[in-house]
């Protein structure tokens, strides 16, 4: 298990004080990049190898949203590993222990050069310290887009300031994208994200918006390739084992 150390200051709040979503996930992803230095092995073969772990999908349930200057605790577990695939819990906690944020996420192990998927060997993946899967609400990791009904609006251009150092758009942007297309008062008590192909700097994703019983569903496409597509849900979950 790897943790990190947070703070809600002023850039992670909303205008009403409150952690912003798209803060959350950057907290979220920061902790799972680091937690590869818990793991010197696994990180010194993907160096080796020149691979690294794209996220393909993410599913959050938000237990309560922090407030400005409350301390968090940010945790990474890795639950399982398979050759080409790695599954890892991420929760967020408050200064009293209890969680804010749970999720669960997959990761793809890819080639630097290629972008393709990429075997990690089975004496890297027994060497790895699993973690026992956190109890939350498990979703399906694939979203599945209704037939019709979608709304197409104004296309985004991917920004200098979207790219991150894969030099693809950082996966917290899509849904930042995708909020800014819901309306002003919904409240987001959950999400999943299903992250497909990656958009690049000058790209220009067309969103399709969805309404949902339980939300609203966002697909943003290049073309008519969906580069991510997000549900974002109005109603909590209980929280379960899988």
């Amino acid at each position: 298990m790897y943790s990190l150390k947070y703070k809600v200051t002023t850039s992670t709040c909303d205008s009403e004080g409150r952690l912003k979503l798209y803060s959350a996930l950057q907290m979220m992803q920061d902790c799972s990049e680091m937690w590869i230095d818990s793991e010197p092995r696994v990180k010194q073969y993907f160096a080796q190898q020149n691979m690294a772990q794209l996220l393909a999908s993410r599913q959050v349930e938000v237990v309560r949203v922090p407030e400005y200057k409350e301390e968090l605790t940010v945790t990474t577990s890795v639950y399982g590993m398979k050759p080409m695939f790695g599954f890892r819990n991420t929760f967020i906690y408050d200064a009293q222990g209890n969680p804010c944020y749970r999720t669960w996420s997959m990761g793809a192990f890819v080639d630097k050069c290629t972008g393709k998927l990429k075997r990690v060997d089975d004496t890297t993946i027994a060497s790895m310290h699993l973690e026992p899967q956190a109890e939350m609400n498990y979703r399906d990791r694939r979203i599945t887009l209704p037939k019709d009904g979608g709304r197409v609006l104004d296309p985004i251009k991917v920004l200098r300031a979207d790219i991150d150092y894969n030099r693809h758009m950082n996966n917290a942007n899509y849904v930042r994208m995708a909020m800014e297309l819901l309306p002003a008062d919904f409240d987001v008590k959950g999400l999943r994200v299903e992250y497909r192909v990656a958009a690049k700097l000058g790209d220009m994703l067309t969103p399709t918006v969805y309404q949902t019983d339980a939300g609203f569903i966002v697909a943003l496409s290049i073309d008519t390739e969906a580069c991510a597509i997000i549900e974002l849900f109005s109603l909590a979950t209980v929280a379960t084992k899988p």
